[in-house]
């Protein structure tokens, strides 16, 4: 009997870690799509500006798709390792 009264708890506790899970995704997917326009715009901006402006050396363009890649993963990253500590410490 003590099965059937724990089973709705454990559904539910399922369900709302799941409805976190998805809301932790959705978020990190529209800061990641954030990260892959702001590294579009740099590198545009990069392969339309042929000057080294005042003397700067240009960001390469290995080194700009390489912040960019880090950027688009990161918030995958963190969201994850913050769920993983919240179903920890539950």
């Amino acid at each position: 009997m003590q099965d059937n009264q724990e089973t709705p708890g454990r559904v539910r506790r399922t369900v709302n870690d799941l409805v976190l899970a998805e809301m932790f995704i959705v978020q990190a997917t529209i800061e990641s799509a954030n990260a892959i326009g702001d590294g579009i715009t740099e590198l545009s901006r990069r392969l339309a500006d042929d000057d080294e402006q005042e003397g700067l050396p240009k960001a390469s363009i290995t080194g700009i798709l390489q912040r960019t890649a880090d950027d688009v993963i990161e918030p995958y990253t963190t969201r994850f390792r913050y769920f993983r500590d919240v179903l920890k410490d539950d």
